[in-house]
């Protein structure tokens, strides 16, 4: 009589080396510990290096964050509204369902930012790196972003 092996076994041993590859292959939090929570603390955070924060849901109303490093953060519904984030660096940053009304985000990098469902009324952006950036059922009203679709007159 043969011995089999469970297909659940197998299918462990065959799955476990590509999943090991995958955790290994993530980019480790990168974020200054103390300028997450000098930011939580007090909303005053210029210059902080915030890359890959999970700052999801936090309220920053009228936060200072100019110049700051939030490449790669997850800043899902996170409420942004009179937030100063002038010349921050968005590139890659997840704002899906955030809330940014009144924010000053000029001359910042929001370059492939996923904006999806944002809600942005009169939000300053001057100057600011659109490029690649997910707008896909955002409403952005009095806040400089074309979005297309109309005729030039």
């Amino acid at each position: 009589m043969k011995k089999l092996i469970p297909v659940a076994t197998f299918a462990a041993f065959a799955i476990a080396p590509q999943f090991s590859l995958g955790v290994t292959a993530l980019p480790a939090q990168a974020s200054n510990p103390q300028h997450v929570q000098q930011l939580l603390r007090t909303g005053q955070c210029p210059n902080c290096d915030l890359e890959g924060a999970n700052l999801s849901g936090a309220h920053l109303i009228g936060a200072d964050l100019r110049n700051a490093n939030l490449q790669g953060a997850n800043l899902v519904g996170t409420n942004f509204e009179g937030a100063d984030l002038t010349g921050a660096n968005l590139k890659d940053a997840n704002l899906t369902d955030a809330f940014a009304t009144n924010a000053i985000l000029n001359e910042s990098n929001m370059m492939n930012a996923n904006l999806s469902s944002i809600r942005m009324y009169n939000a300053q952006t001057f100057g600011a790196n659109l490029e690649g950036v997910n707008i896909q059922n955002a409403e952005v009203y009095n806040s400089g972003i074309a979005v297309g679709g109309g005729e030039k007159r």
